[in-house]
Order: C-alpha cells, then sequence, then structure tokens
C-alpha cells in the first residue's frame, strides 16, 4: 500500500478545497491553483481530505501518492507559499532586479536578463563581502522550481573553485586540482 497516497491532508483555516469533475481547485490568501486528478477519487469530510484509488494495478498505486503530493503542496503553497534562493559563487557575479526582470551578471561577455513568470516574486540581496542571493518566493512549488533551475543552468557550479549558480544550502562535490 501507497503510504503517502493513504495518509489525509488536513485543510487549514482560509483555504477552500473544491472538486469538479475531476479537477481539484484550492483557494486560499496567497492565490488558486486547479489540478487535474485521474483515475482517483477525492473526498473531503470534515476539513480532512482523503485519496482512494479504484484497484491495486501499478497506474493506480503511482498515481495514488503523485495526487496525494500534489493537492498537499497546493494546500501549503496558497496557505504558507515556497521559496527558492540561489546563490551566486564567482569574482563579478551580480545579480539586480526591476520588478519581474531580472539581471544577471555571470562572467559572459552581456548580462543575462531574463523575465520572470507575474506569479513568482523576486528579490535580489547584495552585502558587502557576501555572494549575491536570489529569493523566488510564490505559492507555486512547481513554478518556483522550474524558474530556479532555469537560472541556476545559465551557470551551473564547477567542481574545482565552485563557482557558478547553486541553491543555497546546496553541497558541491569538489575535486582535487593539478598535483605539483
Amino acid at each position: 500500500m501507497s503510504r503517502i497516497g493513504k495518509s489525509p491532508i488536513t485543510i487549514p483555516a482560509g483555504v477552500t478545497v473544491d472538486v469538479k469533475d475531476e479537477q481539484v481547485t484550492v483557494k486560499g490568501k496567497l492565490g488558486e491553483l486547479t489540478q487535474d486528478v485521474q483515475d482517483i477519487t477525492v473526498k473531503i469530510e470534515d476539513g480532512v481530505i482523503t485519496l482512494e484509488r479504484p484497484s491495486d494495478a501499478k497506474q493506480h498505486r503511482a498515481k495514488h501518492g503523485l495526487y496525494r503530493a500534489l493537492i498537499n503542496n497546493m494546500i501549503e503553497g496558497v496557505s504558507k507559499g515556497f521559496t527558492k534562493e540561489l546563490e551566486l559563487v564567482g569574482v563579478g557575479y551580480r545579480a539586480s532586479n526591476q520588478g519581474n526582470k531580472l539581471d544577471l551578471a555571470l562572467g559572459f561577455s552581456h548580462n543575462i536578463v531574463m523575465d520572470i513568470a507575474p506569479e513568482v516574486k523576486v528579490e535580489t540581496v547584495s552585502e558587502k563581502g557576501k555572494n549575491p542571493i536570489v529569493k523566488l518566493t510564490s505559492h507555486d512549488k512547481q513554478l518556483v522550481g522550474q524558474v530556479a533551475a532555469k537560472i541556476r543552468s545559465y551557470r551551473k557550479p564547477e567542481p574545482y573553485k565552485g563557482k557558478g549558480v547553486k541553491f543555497v544550502g546546496e553541497v558541491i562535490r569538489r575535486k582535487a586540482g593539478k598535483s605539483a
């Protein structure tokens, strides 16, 4: 049995969940998210969501845990929100933003100007003597992760000096250089 799929989801105060025609809609103080749910029945009773599958087929078992996790992330997103922080490690690496335009200087001949989705809020922190940090916040976990991965893909951390764009707290596997 799926341990994730079996566990119930409690709906916090200020969040409404609607189920109509295989579509779950979650509304909260930070926004609204929808998700299509196929083959799995979603039941809401006394502020608790439970998901049930029709059979023990491999396809149904896989979707059981998946949809439970997606709905849980939606509820957590509209109530608390999600944040990803990226750190720019390297000499001359800078980040700045005007609204939802992110301007990155990553050692190329030109700056990278990136339009961020309107659902994601961007904030850049630059303190003297510390690496610049880009903070991404949104109610949609998938979108925040996708935008963060896109920014990281412009200059991934390299294993010798650790230069590049990395997540805050990410440990980079380092290699020894040439031995003399």
